[in-house]
């Protein structure tokens, strides 16, 4: 089930709405029985697209509870060894969970081919959801062996704090020592569940109007063979895919937001304007922010981070990029895609950081973009030797530069891809700031219907409604 679906949208939230605001509103800031209607509604909400794999879930979360509180029982006890080997024993579960269901078939593939092995894939298919909420519980688990939260010592609470159902699909990542009170009290009001709509509202909006038609552009160019990819028709195509990747998932992320909003939750941002971006560094404190300081506060930090002499802080990085690589998916072209990103940001950092600032604005925003659209022809890209083609296409290598189809995709398309531009930049923001409080709530009271409806229409008519992110 994904939120801009119409199973979503006129069955799964009003009946969980109801049921939260109207049985969960007969006892008096009763947090426990609306916690116990939020975790059924989590449970069903998975179980509806993954009714196997729940089990796992499941497990996961009575494991990982099990596990906190051996560690916290054995810390008071000052057995340390105790609780350093159940750390230890949870972090190896954890990992290897998420490694064998996400990454056997990519280690087999690889002993097949270096070896001549004729060993069989397991073709199991990835459970939903399982790279966000592994790392939300390794979170859970490391932040408690350090002393920086306590044990959680209701089921139902951790329970509920693994399987939300506004994030579990596709975060953001949240971290328990940003939610734990959350789970205990939090506010819950009409002004806040209609910011919280609000957000939603415009999340689909940037979905189902800008990043799937946007998408069915980039899908358009993918089905063109690569070696007769003419170098307009593979840039319209990736140019498509940057708008649409960023449309896809800050509007999932969005989403997510405005649906924790609804029910008084308070996630952090996972989404700053990233394509305003002057560096590639800039552009990762601003894209997917709950991945990044996931992996610089549980990775990069613990390996030393800055405080190390230049090699072994060179060393960090790339093991922080590598795995940021691996953690979107089980192919070279992601391996790939993260070491880019790891060898462009110690570039930057190193050699790069005095000339580029002494660059004009325009011209470092100009280099960013070209970075970030260069990677996303690695991570977009079914394999590695596609993501090649792809590159000798753009360069005009493939069916030469100007070609029909490529000045058609851009005639037909540049509306949208105008529109997309603009929707990415923080200038509406700006332009509305201009206004009072009076004049922007009018607005928004006749702007947010008539999103709705537009919305409704875009879900029944397209057929075209993938999420990227749900695929890691």
């Amino acid at each position: 089930m994904v939120f801009s679906s119409a199973t979503f949208l006129f069955l799964f939230l009003p009946i969980t709405v109801a049921a939260y605001y109207i049985i969960g509103g007969l006892i008096a800031d009763s947090y426990r029985l609306k916690n116990a209607i939020l975790l059924l509604a989590s449970l069903v909400f998975y179980a509806w697209g993954e009714p196997v794999y729940i089990v796992l879930m499941l497990l996961s979360i009575v494991f990982n509870f099990v596990a906190g509180k051996n560690i916290a029982l054995s810390k008071r006890a000052g057995r340390d060894k105790r609780a350093k080997l159940t750390f230890v024993v949870s972090l190896v579960f954890n990992i290897g969970v998420l490694g064998f269901f996400k990454y056997a078939d990519f280690a087999i593939e690889n002993i097949r081919m270096l070896f001549g092995l004729h060993l069989k894939p397991l073709n199991l298919p990835l459970p939903i959801g399982i790279s966000f909420y592994t790392f939300q519980v390794m979170s859970y688990i490391i932040d408690l062996y350090n002393g920086k939260i306590r044990a959680q010592r209701k089921l139902l609470d951790f329970a509920l704090y693994i399987s939300l159902f506004p994030q579990l699909i596709a975060g953001p990542i949240v971290k328990y020592k940003d939610i734990q009170l959350q789970l205990k009290k939090r506010d819950v009001s009409a002004n806040k569940f209609g910011r919280g709509l609000s957000r939603f509202l415009v999340g689909m909006a940037k979905k189902l109007m800008l990043a799937n038609t946007l998408g069915a552009v980039f899908s358009t160019v993918q089905e063109f063979d690569t070696a007769e990819l003419g170098a307009l028709s593979a840039w319209v195509g990736i140019f498509c895919y940057t708008l649409q990747i960023y449309f896809d998932f800050s509007g999932y992320s969005d989403m997510a937001i405005g649906l924790g909003k609804m029910f008084g939750f308070e996630f952090n941002e996972n989404f700053n304007y990233p394509y305003v971006a002057l560096s590639a560094t800039d552009f990762w404190r601003r894209w997917h922010i709950s991945l990044s300081s996931w992996f610089r506060d549980y990775v990069y930090i613990p390996l030393g981070g800055n405080r190390r002499k230049t090699p072994r802080v060179i060393f960090n990085l790339l093991v922080v990029w590598l795995l940021t690589g691996l953690w979107h998916g089980a192919a070279w072209n992601f391996v790939l895609w993260g070491l880019y990103y790891g060898v462009v940001l110690i570039l930057e950092k190193y050699l790069l950081s005095k000339p580029l600032e002494r660059l004009p604005k325009p011209i470092r925003w100009g280099l960013t973009a070209l970075c970030v659209i260069a990677g996303w022809v690695l991570f977009s890209a079914p394999t590695l030797s596609d993501a090649l083609m792809y590159y000798k296409a753009m360069l005009g290598l493939g069916a030469g530069f100007a070609d029909a189809t490529g000045r058609y995709l851009l005639v037909t398309n540049f509306p949208i891809m105008f529109i997309g531009v603009i929707c990415c930049l923080p200038m509406f923001k700006r332009w509305t700031s201009q206004f009072s409080p009076r004049t922007i709530s009018r607005l928004q009271m006749l702007a947010y219907p008539l999103l709705l409806i537009i919305c409704i229409i875009f879900m029944i008519s397209e057929t075209y409604n993938p999420f990227l992110y749900f695929r890691f």
